[in-house]
């Protein structure tokens, strides 16, 4: 078994010597980075097929072009973003150097998934190193062809001591979180997360835990439903369902559900043909372990739509399941495949109180030209995220935090926010010993006086903040110099006192 002692060691040799934390290394290493994306995109493409045999236009959106985006995006905004924040200041400090110091972790350890084997792994991967960290990065082994490259063609591009690749199961992951990592980020199921954080547990290790869940997808009788179901089965279908955000079950009226059916059944037909399992635009299930699990949810309900498959080619027919109950077995644990349920509701309220009647999801989706029921999902329910009249998409907006809440996961990343996920905001005060700012804030010393006791309480009194940002500074640094002056002329009365 690999020796872990060795590898950590290496880093954390790296780290202290300061050769991450240089600004020009990082940089460096990210375009080296997203040259390989660019050298092996053919290579990246033929090992997702081999793993998920997904069609490649999915994977160019979803994995290859994203990573470059990402990765682009960072070297675009990191000379901003490593640049300490500049918080406002109360009058109590107006003489001092306020600042929010960007500190990287450390030696942080990034955990991929199967599903998107490249990006769930190489996106946090890459603002871990901009942050100014050393990455020990485990891809998953269940998508074998994608961690093999990954443990093959990543050292050629990104320094080996800062950045090594570590592979292996379920043993040698336990192994690694012997280990003693100062953050850890993983992507995947909600019992691994549980592990994983009763492992960081050991050290106060922070982690994020970007999970999944049952997201729930609302549809009332408000919207074109053609539209919207078409949203609905590409959120499902892509990636063979096997997507953490997918819409996992629909919550809809008995009268909207043969409709949708009915739209269903021809959308697939447009999409895929007459034979879908001939079609190259569906993807497989990833092993044999997972077929078999999801053959079992489709025992209960009754299938409406598809239900066919093939284990030889661990295919299954998008498949659509009504007459369910709460109960059962596809309506208790994450779908992760070609499957949908649809649970019967007869209103919004009655949806509601069914999503928070069970686990936060990851996301929820609800489709309606309500304002008002849209605006209603909002304020009653809890989730990671969400998104009105389209699935997934909210994932795709860089500017929005990504993440889950209770059993859906803990902290968020995309864009800026991964950056921030991989470094520790350091509060930094700096004061000068000069006597001005001495004298104003002399009131703290002993022998104590009501007069010192009245500056000091107006010094830290809480005021409602202006409007205008810089109206604001210039009267607190025209009230700071009055001020100034005054405290000087009470100190020197209290000490001709």
């Amino acid at each position: 078994m690999t020796n872990y002692d060795d590898i950590l060691q290496r880093c954390r040799t790296a780290f202290a010597n300061g050769k991450t934390r240089d600004l020009s290394f990082r940089k460096k290493q990210l375009e080296n980075l997203l040259r390989m994306y660019e050298e092996h995109e053919n290579d990246m493409i033929n090992a997702l097929d081999a793993d998920l045999r997904r069609p490649k236009q999915e994977s160019l959106v979803v994995e290859t072009e994203f990573l470059k985006n990402d990765v682009k995006n960072i070297l675009y905004n990191i000379d901003d973003w490593v640049k300490p924040e500049l918080p406002p200041k109360s009058m109590v400090n107006l003489m001092d150097d306020v600042q929010i110091y960007k500190d990287p972790y450390g030696v942080v350890l990034v955990i991929g998934a199967w599903n998107y084997p490249l990006q769930l792994l190489l996106v946090p991967v890459a603002s871990a190193i901009a942050a100014g960290n050393c990455v020990v990065i485990k891809p998953s082994e269940v998508a074998a062809n994608c961690a093999k490259f990954i443990q093959e063609t990543l050292p050629k591009y990104l320094d080996n001591e800062c950045y090594p690749i570590v592979c292996g199961g379920p043993q040698e992951t336990t192994e690694l979180l012997k280990q003693r990592f100062d953050y850890i980020f993983y992507t995947g199921s909600t019992r691994v997360g549980q592990i994983i954080h009763a492992a960081a547990n050991k050290y106060l290790t922070p982690c994020t835990l970007e999970l999944g869940g049952k997201s729930p997808c609302y549809i009332d009788k408000s919207v074109e439903l053609k539209t919207a179901v078409k949203r609905i089965l590409w959120g499902k279908l892509i990636n063979c369902g096997q997507t953490c955000i997918a819409p996992d079950y629909v919550l809809c009226s008995k009268e909207i559900e043969v409709e949708f059916i009915k739209e269903a059944k021809e959308i697939l037909k447009e999409w895929y043909g007459d034979n879908i399992k001939d079609s190259p635009d569906l993807s497989r299930i990833i092993n044999k372990t997972n077929f078999d699990r999801l053959l079992g949810l489709m025992k209960h309900g009754k299938i409406a739509v598809g239900g066919s498959y093939n284990a030889n080619e661990l295919y299954i027919e998008p498949t659509i399941i009504v007459d369910v109950k709460a109960e059962d077995p596809v309506m208790q644990s994450e779908i992760f495949g070609p499957i949908l349920p649809i649970y019967n509701v007869e209103s919004a309220y009655d949806a509601i109180k069914f999503i928070n009647s069970r686990e936060k999801p990851l996301a929820i989706y609800v489709f309606s030209e309500s304002d008002t029921v849209v605006q209603l999902f909002k304020d009653k329910t809890t989730s990671g995220g969400f998104c009105s009249n389209d699935v997934i998409m909210h994932c795709s907006v860089d500017t929005l935090p990504f993440g889950g809440v209770g059993f859906s996961g803990m902290g968020s990343y995309h864009g800026q926010y991964t950056f921030d996920t991989f470094v520790h905001k350091k509060s930094c005060l700096g004061k000068n010993l000069k006597a001005l700012g001495e004298k104003l804030s002399s009131g703290r010393y002993p022998p104590y006086s009501e007069r010192k006791a009245n500056i000091l309480n107006f010094l830290l009194r809480k005021r409602r903040p202006l409007p205008n940002l810089y109206l604001s500074h210039i009267l607190v640094f025209g009230l700071g110099v009055g001020l100034t002056f005054l405290v000087n002329h009470y100190m020197q009365q209290s000490d001709n006192n």
